[in-house]
């Protein structure tokens, strides 16, 4: 086991480089820009399907009026996917190139948005056919969302623009600044989609789809279950967040079988597809990456190791709702080679005994998106509409997870007690402590720090901190948590950015950034991290502390 964590070890700076791969991070910030939509047409959806598992069927007209707000959201999904895509490469972009030189991220938008209309919408009698605009249309929605942003590059970088005299205010000079770069891309779109449809017979979103049909059957297998879930849960446990190097890879394919799913459903037929949002968030990652529900709570109520009690009941709450890296980082279960087993083959044996209740049972498959910070066991019946079987699986996923963690954590708990009863008595000498002083500081002192992690819920806890331990000590700090990416338009606002360990790999790229703006960019470790959500005036401190260095 100690050979396989050197070896990790040594990989991880390959991990990193790929879980910081501009394409890769564009997937998954385009994702994460468009989340307020799909949980907002889902509101609608459940509105309308909901009552239908007891028996109740709204009016065609009414429902018609409730499904018109998810229809023009979830509905158009893949135009709006295209365009934010796009967006989050073309900042990345930007950060590499000159500051007097950059790509109009707003024009690259609008320029993806309307080739991915071009190549992906039919044409038919009166208007355009939307049957690709949604969830059918991610797969292009990447494809588009790479292409035009590197046309745009190509051109900034090379010159190719409409140059207007100095007197031209700016906004104009960056209108005709922009006419070649989106000509180009859109008339080079224009020809391939008159050519593909010529020569292949269908359109290219359409074509998509049939080509990586087989990878998408694939994936629902029990070996590719094993594969996804088994690699997020690999590389949370190596300190990467797992999902920001495999969500990008399945992230069209959950859309699509949920959307499969339910239109199976509404027309009375088995929903049978597997892979999904609400297979990763309420089912392998049960509590969050690595399926740590249960062993949180063993942490609390089972342990007689009093370090693990006290990360135990910390940790409680948060992983109810999905947030597990209190427990991560604190027991630790990140690279601790007691846990290796347990937390890449959990999420895997969940995943397949949530198959073999699909396939073998008879229970549909996940029908709606919800938040990922759902509670877990209700995420998994409420997801699948109710189904009595899906009560009877959240209960056996608890059980079955307690099992596969339990022999693990015996040892762990016994080799934690053993060292808390051997361990050295302290020196009764006293310790020189550093403190921090806080005088005369006002509104006019006051720091503002930006908090980020990989989602936005991890970043939030430490946040709170910050501005309780302000608040208690009356010091001037105001902190806001984001998710990373988020950040890019607004880093001049800030006087500290920290990491959330998840995103220490990220320092490097964040540093470069912020030195333009005069912002101090710091990470931080996992056991670190912890400690100081849990204590509001050392945050305070570490705030200081780090923008002294």
């Amino acid at each position: 086991m100690k050979s396989l964590i050197r070896f990790i070890e040594k990989a991880k700076p390959t991990f990193e480089r790929i879980s910081n791969n501009a394409y890769l991070r564009a997937i998954r910030d385009g994702f994460i820009t468009l989340i307020p939509v799909i949980l907002f047409s889902s509101i609608f959806l459940l509105v309308s399907a909901i009552p239908n598992i007891w028996g109740f069927y709204w009016p065609d007209n009414v429902n018609s009026i409730i499904m018109k707000a998810y229809d023009f959201s979830m509905g158009i999904l893949g135009i709006l996917l295209a365009g934010t895509v796009a967006k989050s490469l073309t900042d990345n972009f930007n950060g590499k190139m000159p500051k007097t030189n950059q790509i109009n991220s707003v024009s690259v938008m609008i320029a993806a948005i309307i080739g991915f209309i071009i190549v992906s919408l039919d044409p038919i009698e009166g208007g355009i056919s939307l049957g690709f605009a949604g969830t059918k249309g991610l797969l292009t929605s990447f494809v588009v969302g790479f292409f035009v942003p590197n046309v745009y590059k190509f051109c900034v970088k090379n010159n190719i623009t409409i140059k207007m005299p100095e007197e031209v205010p700016a906004n104009i000079s960056q209108t005709f600044k922009d006419l070649i770069p989106i000509t180009l891309s859109t008339v080079i779109l224009w020809i391939f989609d008159f050519v593909f449809r010529n020569f292949i017979g269908m359109g290219f979103a359409e074509w998509v789809i049939v080509l990586f049909q087989p990878i998408f059957t694939a994936a629902d297998g029990y070996a590719g279950l094993a594969l996804v879930f088994g690699a997020m849960a690999f590389f949370w446990f190596v300190g990467i967040h797992g999902p920001s190097i495999v969500e990008p890879a399945v992230s069209a394919i959950y859309l699509l079988n949920v959307t499969a799913n339910l239109e199976a459903f509404q027309q009375g037929e088995h929903a049978t597809k597997i892979l999904s949002q609400g297979l990763q968030y309420f089912v392998a990652t049960l509590g969050g990456t690595g399926a740590t529900l249960v062993i949180t709570f063993m942490f609390a109520f089972i342990a007689k190791s009093k370090q693990l009690k006290a990360i135990g009941k910390a940790s409680s709450i948060p992983v109810i709702f999905g947030v597990n890296e209190p427990v991560l980082f604190g027991a630790p279960l990140v690279l601790n080679p007691v846990f290796f087993v347990p937390f890449i083959f959990a999420p895997i044996a969940n995943v397949w005994l949530f198959k073999f209740f699909v396939e073998n049972l008879g229970m549909n498959g996940f029908l709606y998106n919800l938040p990922w910070t759902f509670p877990g066991p209700a995420g998994l019946v409420v997801g699948t509409g109710f189904a009595v079987k899906s009560f009877i699986l959240a209960a056996l996923l608890l059980v079955v997870d307690f099992i596969i963690y339990y022999p693990f954590f015996k040892v762990y708990d016994k080799d934690l007690v053993e060292k808390e009863k051997n361990a050295t008595i302290e020196s009764e000498e006293e310790k020189v402590e550093e403190v921090i002083e806080y005088k005369n500081l006002d509104s006019k002192d006051s720091k503002a720090v930006l908090v980020l992690c990989a989602n936005g819920a991890t970043s939030g806890m430490l946040a709170n901190a910050i501005n309780k331990g302000a608040t208690e000590n009356n010091i001037p700090v105001e902190a806001t948590a984001m998710a990373y990416g988020q950040h890019k338009d607004i880093m001049d606002n800030f006087d500290l950015i920290i990491l959330a360990p998840q995103m220490g790999s990220m320092l490097e790229e964040l540093e470069s950034e912020a030195k333009v703006y005069s912002t101090k960019a710091v990470s931080t470790s996992g056991a670190e991290y912890v400690a100081l959500s849990r204590d509001p005036k050392g945050a305070v401190d570490f705030v200081y502390k780090s923008l002294d260095k």
